[in-house]
């Protein structure tokens, strides 16, 4: 049992000051105050007061067995560690595989995903790599998605670039008709993850098969939005039609945005919200692990970062500090509206019965203070008090 004392409740929407109760792995009651001898069983408490208390961040975008290799081997970047996700706040990710579907494949990233969960994270993966056509774990798509549980989209199918396997309308719209039905028949979200290179083509094989087929817009998650100006531009006229956009964070806004010419997500979201457009169609993913290049005017590499589930914070601290954007609205890109994306009914919220994903942040700098995974604390800087002990509590 933990406790944790008089915090500023953000579920996304502010809440109030509240006491918040987990028991094992779940939320079970949220009060002004709660009170009734706790001191005589083993709970943990925090004090929450000066801080501000979120659900924990779900990172949908991430290459947990590195990404890169676009030039040469000594450019893979390496493994993700779970500090490196519970220290961004991150209790939930998403893995997949990039540039490189045969040196890392599905098998070695379901088995890292396992090792994660195993560590006190949720996980799930994407089936597949930039590359069409998917090579499935099992005989189909359709068949991975009903016999392996961590598997809940297709992708990050690459579209738009030049590292792509230039994919025709048929391979994609097929590959996303599979994921869609595999998705119906397992209960899972069945989303086609796509990666939007720079290329002229933008978001035409997206639209085509929108048009073409009987596939609704909600099948499709492209991601990078902000990319570019040009494809930020055509990104805002997908979500106008009712899609869900997802912007890519950075841990160093400033050095993309000249070098690279990406509409750093702060900006980004300020423009979306002032072109009206729906509160639910925007999130936001670090694409953490994966290798950053860039490229000159002839698509020659020049260098490569690597992205960070840091990159999350930044992008909210920019937003609500340098664009003046109420928290409640930025928490909303790695919380309420991925899980709505991804089908994941008990993440993004807090609320009574919903998983103990949690972070609390300090109020005035919103750094992170302490994150809370299905229940366990994963990273604690301040002292958590505990009564009594587990031998009392089990008598």
């Amino acid at each position: 049992m933990l406790i944790i004392r008089q915090v500023e409740v953000y579920a996304p929407d502010f809440l109030g000051t509240m006491d918040v109760l987990i028991v094992n792995d779940k939320i079970v009651a949220m009060e002004d105050e709660l009170t009734g001898g706790f001191e005589e069983l083993a709970v943990e408490e925090i004090d929450g007061r000066g801080q501000i208390l979120t659900p924990g961040f779900i990172d949908g975008h991430f290459h947990l067995l590195g990404g890169g290799g676009e030039n040469g081997y000594h450019n893979r970047t390496p493994e993700v560690t779970l500090s490196q996700l519970t220290t961004a706040g991150v209790t939930t990710v998403v893995g997949c595989l990039g540039t490189d579907g045969v040196g890392r494949d599905m098998v070695a990233l379901l088995s890292k995903a396992h090792g994660l969960e195993a560590e006190g994270i949720t996980t799930y993966v994407f089936d597949g790599s930039y590359r069409l056509p998917i090579e499935p774990v099992t005989d189909s798509i359709i068949k991975d998605f009903l016999t392996i549980d961590k598997i809940i989209g297709v992708g990050e199918l690459a579209i738009a670039d030049h590292r792509s396997s230039q994919p025709t309308f048929h391979e994609f719209s097929r590959t996303v008709a599979d994921a869609r039905v595999g998705g119906m028949l397992s209960g899972k979200a069945g989303i086609a993850n796509i990666h939007l290179g720079d290329g002229k083509d933008r978001l035409k094989l997206i639209h085509q098969t929108i048009e073409e087929t009987d596939i609704p817009i909600s099948q499709f998650w492209p991601t990078h939005a902000n990319r570019t100006q040009e494809v930020f531009e055509a990104c805002l006229v997908f979500a106008k039609q009712g899609g869900v956009i997802d912007f890519t964070g950075s841990e160093n806004p400033d050095f993309w945005e000249k070098t690279d010419g990406e509409v750093r997500f702060s900006k980004a979201l300020k423009r979306f919200l002032d072109e009206g457009i729906s509160l639910d169609n925007f999130t936001m993913t670090s694409d953490g692990q994966g290798s950053l290049p860039y490229f000159d005017e002839n698509n020659q590499f020049i260098g490569m970062g690597v992205g960070s589930s840091k990159s999350l914070l930044v992008g909210i601290k920019e937003a609500v500090f340098k664009e003046s954007i109420p928290l409640e609205i930025v928490l909303r890109a790695v919380t309420v509206n991925p899980a709505k994306v991804l089908k994941l009914e008990n993440k993004g919220k807090i609320a009574v019965g919903k998983d103990a994903d949690l972070c609390l942040l300090d109020k005035e700098t919103l750094d992170i203070r302490t994150v809370i995974a299905k229940g366990q604390i994963m990273v604690a800087e301040k002292e958590v008090k505990v009564w009594g002990t587990f031998e009392q509590l089990n008598k």
